[in-house]
């Protein structure tokens, strides 16, 4: 789907459902998609525009969080090696650790007021965690939680990982789902900050993986079930 061609996804019409405008923007530079939100937090919280996802790739960038920029450690080589490799790197206002974005990962931004009965920080990141496991159940893998962290995992492999905020309990930034993502990036970094652990991708786990469409088209129906909205075109 090319960049801003439309809402996608499918979901049961509930005519009292919150609307969810889904949109699909394909390859995305970190700093346009940052900036996209920020628009989209602030017209939101004046009630401006309906709850919005946007699904999208961005080019090779990793990500440094608010814990992580109190972990430098966790940032395996110097920037100016990376930006040699093709690699930006980004300080952030979300939550978590240090994480990798790439082509052939897709990358989830939900722009989402949670007023006024799910004001809840941690059943927020659980139910997106629940959108990402029922996305991996459609295609046959069967993912999961682990105890104490955040993300979706299957065995001690991170298959998807989250990091929000929230501003007037508008949301942003949000989850990152390895499809076909080229892995050996990830050497870069200790993924948020987890030592021991890796990181693994439907295309990995799967003999057929699905296509980035298919896959898009999932997480926009799982995310509208979990959260009880109805997607508008």
């Amino acid at each position: 789907m090319n960049a801003d061609q439309g809402p996608i996804g499918t979901a049961a019409v509930g005519l009292q459902r919150p609307p969810l405008v889904v949109r699909a923007l394909g390859v995305v530079p970190y700093e346009v998609a940052l900036d996209r939100q920020r628009r989209l937090v602030k017209a939101r919280q004046a009630d401006e525009t309906p709850d919005h996802l946007l699904l999208l790739e961005h080019p090779a960038v990793i990500t440094i969080g608010v814990r992580g920029r109190a972990h430098p450690q966790h940032l395996l080589v110097s920037r100016a090696e990376l930006r040699e490799v093709g690699i930006d790197v980004h300080d952030v206002a979300r939550g978590g650790d240090v994480t990798y974005h790439g082509p052939g990962q897709i990358v989830g931004y939900p722009v989402v007021s949670l007023k006024p009965d799910r004001c809840d920080v941690r059943r927020y990141v659980t139910d997106l965690e629940e959108v990402l496991i029922r996305t991996a159940a459609g295609f046959g893998v069967e993912a999961g939680r682990v105890a104490g962290l955040t993300g979706v995992w299957v065995g001690n492999d991170k298959l998807a990982a989250i990091g929000v905020s929230l501003s007037r309990w508008v949301t942003s930034h949000g989850f990152a789902l390895n499809v076909a993502t080229n892995l050996d990036h990830f050497r870069f970094i200790v993924p948020c900050g987890l030592e021991g652990r890796g990181v693994t991708s439907l295309d990995r786990l799967l003999l057929t993986p699905p296509s980035q469409t298919e896959v898009e088209d999932a997480l926009a129906t799982e995310f509208a079930r979990v959260f009880d909205r109805r997607i508008v075109i």
